[in-house]
């Protein structure tokens, strides 16, 4: 049974907190913020820079630096920074997760414990408290870290726990996003699309500029983490990315109207049996451009 399930974007591959291991065996979670975190890695390649202003050499003005180790703005500097805190990770014993690489794994008798990490971002759980507190205390020795304490906030997924188990919203994500649209003022629906509504390549005139489309659908993407009930209206929509209209505007329009009025939906995970049952439903035909299933 997997503690970890593994929601990958086309854009943003991450690993999201199966919340029913956690709250079955009510397992910690702490966050940590690594700071200046692209400073730690070392070079691979030879990389050489002008002297800074005003630290240049008077008796060798035209001379250049060697980096030894990253700085921000290099293109190496993401791949030498997770190079060098995987190292440092594999040399205490931790596995790399072969379905995520940001997943990292330590398994030692009845001791498990999951590190998540996302540039600077960490989560760490596990079922030994004090194995964790090491940990924390190790990593931070090693490089410049901030323990933040219990997780509640990160990469704009909130979360709290409670006696009855952990909720996990992304209210304040919907907030900002309605407000970058200029929609959190606009009237609420009942429904993210309309039923027996299906949308169509002809429908509509060609929007001259489709950015605004395609980043307020790649938002609502990443807000399905929480919103299982816009899933299918996002998976419409994302269907003309290529060629989006005025109808197909709409449609996102009305999604945004049903998020205003829903702000605070999202997760609830309460400790039940680990027990996995999924569910699945298949539309013959049912694409009114191609007759596709899906």
């Amino acid at each position: 049974m997997a503690l970890f399930s593994v929601i990958r974007l086309a854009w943003w591959p991450m690993v999201f907190i199966s919340s029913r291991a956690l709250t079955m065996f009510s397992w910690p979670v702490h966050q940590l913020d690594v700071q200046n975190a692209f400073l730690h890695g070392y070079l691979d390649e030879e990389v050489y820079m002008r002297q800074p202003v005003g630290f240049v050499d008077p008796t060798y003005p035209d001379h250049v630096c060697r980096l030894r180790r990253s700085l921000y703005g290099l293109k190496q500097a993401p791949r030498a920074w997770f190079h060098c805190f995987s190292s440092h990770l594999l040399r205490l014993g931790f596995i790399a997760s072969q379905s995520d690489s940001s997943l990292f794994v330590y398994t030692q008798g009845s001791i498990h414990i999951y590190l998540l990490i996302y540039v600077d971002d960490i989560l760490v759980t596990g079922s030994d408290p004090s194995c964790i507190t090491t940990l924390i205390s190790n990593l931070g020795r090693q490089f410049s870290m901030k323990d933040l304490g219990p997780a509640n906030y990160f990469l704009g997924m909130e979360f709290v726990r409670t006696a009855s188990g952990l909720s996990i919203t992304q209210t304040k994500y919907v907030v900002d996003l309605l407000k970058r649209v200029n929609m959190h003022e606009a009237k609420p629906v009942p429904t993210p699309a309309l039923s027996g509504r299906r949308l169509s390549i002809s429908d509509g005139d060609p929007l001259p500029d489709p950015t605004k489309y395609r980043s307020t659908v790649g938002a609502l993407q990443y807000l399905t983490l929480t919103r299982p009930d816009i899933a299918f209206a996002v998976n419409q929509v994302c269907q003309f990315m290529h060629h989006p209209t005025t109808a197909h505007w709409l449609a996102v329009k009305r999604i945004l109207r049903y998020l205003n009025g829903t702000l605070t939906h999202g997760l609830f995970y309460s400790p039940s049996t680990l027990f996995l049952s999924a569910f699945s439903d298949a539309d013959y035909a049912g694409n009114p451009d191609d007759r596709r299933s899906t």
